[in-house]
């Protein structure tokens, strides 16, 4: 299996100054960081006017090769790496204010820094300051960064973007899809503005089989046509590009075996069948006994039917795998490992309990307090999962769980989106990965969701609690473009029967909006809302009949319409 492979040179000199302020790195780490984190490279460039820069330049690229492996591997690249450099960011400018030059950002802590992060098939840079991002493309260099430099006149000018310099940052940053041979050059100013784009060309051509010798060559040309300051460069070589699959799980799909069909008191992998859970075509969910920790789990093994489908596999494993990352009393846990499987399968805690889709039945009116509860521990649970850059995108009462003292737990990850593996490409994109009558409009449109599109399914959860019907019946899933979805009409929550505040109709029609735009941009908005009237909605007055029942409405008028023929029929 193709795996990221790279080859690296690098050189640096301290050149005509007393010591080198510049510094740079390079992490590859071993599997499985290697697929889900990728290989980070680093070069900082210290600025002369201060004599504690090279403190800065060192900090910063060791903080980012660092830290950026110890974020979650569920982040993206973008999240991981612009918190990281924004923690870095603010601990340099806290030294400089702390030290004696705290009004004088050319004294303190400050630098350059150019770094990208090879995952998968995808380099993603980020920039600020003045060294150079190049690729090597068609015999040319392009210039992949901007500098964040000032001129004030043909021969002076000053940084006006550093790491350091102020209380926040702007980073620069973008992604670009790699291929086998790519090669990427990382520079300081010492190099780039001495050394012509031929001479680079040439030189790393010439020594392919040794790029510290070529790294070393055009640091020693930098020098000779007259350079100045400090000289940096780094050459990365894309020598193998990934196939888009994920070692970790695929390596388990490939060497583990599917287990047999389970029955009762039978004693499977460590544990023991205590009974069938539930069967579909989808998997099967037994409730086991650990026999080493003598606690109950569940049991979930893949449908017969989907054996051959790797995506399904993927999916099937990739739920535990969030399940293990995730800490919080709302969300589904997974089992802790304690020793090696044999077979295929997902180990998650048992919750003792009953889906809210059969608390529904048994409580088919549920009172306004008990719903907003019921909201907002499901808020919670996807608090926890967006954090981490999970969304859901299949929130449905199937999906989760009352236990026996009342928490609400969101038991289903089958259908869930992760940022940071997303990028890998390891699990198939599936463009319709929820239940139609929960979806998200943009779902059906093909676009990506968002945090907003899980409380879409909220909001539509909670009016179905609170009615038993949906706010746009079934007509979402037939509206696949932007015309047809704005045709979509709202029907009102409120009916003679149950004692609904208006305001809480405005407060669900904002949640189900079918423009994400339109919706609620946090979830803490939407349960503030249920508690407390929205004074823009207290304004409004309860919808007309039309609206609340179109069909009684209609009824209406053509009772009234039948009266007036035969009042017209027998004069």
């Amino acid at each position: 299996m193709n795996r990221l492979k790279i080859s690296v040179g690098q050189h640096s000199d301290k050149g005509r100054k007393a010591f080198n302020q510049d510094f740079h790195g390079c992490h590859i780490p071993r599997e499985p960081q290697l697929s889900l984190k990728g290989i980070a490279i680093a070069m900082a460039d210290g600025i002369s006017t201060s004599e504690v820069s090279h403190i800065a330049s060192e900090t910063a690229v060791k903080s980012f090769l660092d830290d950026y492996f110890c974020t979650s591997e569920a982040w993206s690249v973008n999240n991981a790496v612009q918190r990281v450099l924004t923690a870095t960011n603010s601990w340099l400018h806290s030294q400089s204010r702390n030290g004696p030059y705290r009004y004088d950002k050319d004294k303190g802590y400050v630098c350059t820094l150019s770094a990208m992060v090879i995952k998968s098939t995808t380099a993603y840079l980020f920039h600020v300051g003045d060294t150079r991002i190049y690729r090597l493309h068609d015999n040319g260099l392009e210039q992949l960064t901007h500098d964040h430099r000032l001129w004030i006149s043909q021969d002076q000018g000053y940084l006006s973007r550093a790491l350091g310099a102020d209380s926040l940052v702007e980073i620069d940053h973008r992604s670009l899809t790699i291929k086998t041979g790519d090669v990427f050059i990382l520079a300081t100013d010492g190099v780039h503005e001495h050394v012509d784009a031929q001479f680079i060309i040439h030189t790393i051509n010439g020594h392919l089989t040794n790029l510290n010798e070529a790294a070393r060559r055009i640091v020693e040309h930098a020098y000779q046509q007259g350079s100045e300051d400090n000289l940096s460069i780094q050459i990365v070589r894309i020598d193998d590009v990934p196939l888009e699959t994920s070692p970790e799980l695929h390596q388990q799909i490939d060497q583990l075996p599917f287990p047999p069909i389970l029955e009762p008191r039978a004693r499977f992998d460590g544990y023991t069948i205590l009974r069938e859970v539930h069967a579909s075509s989808r998997s099967h969910v037994y409730l086991a006994l650990d026999e080493e920790t003598a606690t109950q789990v569940v049991l979930k093994t893949p449908s017969i039917d989907l054996r051959e489908d790797l995506g399904y596999l993927e999916r099937l494993l990739m739920e535990e795998w969030i399940a293990r990352r995730i800490n919080s009393a709302h969300v589904l846990k997974a089992a802790l490992p304690t020793r090696q499987r044999h077979y295929l399968y997902t180990v998650t805690e048992f919750v003792e309990g009953q889906t809210l889709k059969q608390w529904l039945i048994d409580n088919p009116r549920p009172d306004l307090e008990t719903v907003r509860s019921i909201v907002e521990q499901i808020v919670k649970g996807l608090y926890a999962l967006h954090r981490m850059e999970v969304l859901h995108q299949d929130l449905r009462p199937d999906n989760l769980m009352i236990d026996t003292t009342g928490t609400v737990k969101i038991i289903d990850l089958g259908s869930a989106r992760v940022a940071g593996v997303v990028e890998t490409a390891t699990v198939e994109p599936n463009p319709f990965p929820g239940t139609a009558l929960y979806m998200a409009p943009e779902y059906f449109m093909g676009e990506v969701g968002s945090s907003r599109s899980d409380l879409y399914s909220l909001g539509v959860l909670t009016y179905h609690m609170l009615s038993g019907r949906y706010p746009y019946g079934t007509q979402v899933a037939k509206t696949r473009t932007a015309a047809a979805q704005r045709r979509l009409a709202y029907r009102s929550v409120l009916d003679d029967e149950r004692e609904i505040p208006a305001w809480l109709d405005e407060t669900l029609k904002k949640a189900v909006h079918p423009n994400p735009e339109k919706r609620y941009q946090e979830l803490s908005e939407f349960t503030f809302d249920l508690r407390h009237p929205n004074k823009a909605f207290l304004n409004k007055t309860r919808p007309p009949l039309i609206e609340r029942n179109p069909v009684m409405f209609w009824q209406g008028v053509s009772a009234i319409l039948a009266g007036i023929i035969l009042v017209l029929l027998y004069q």
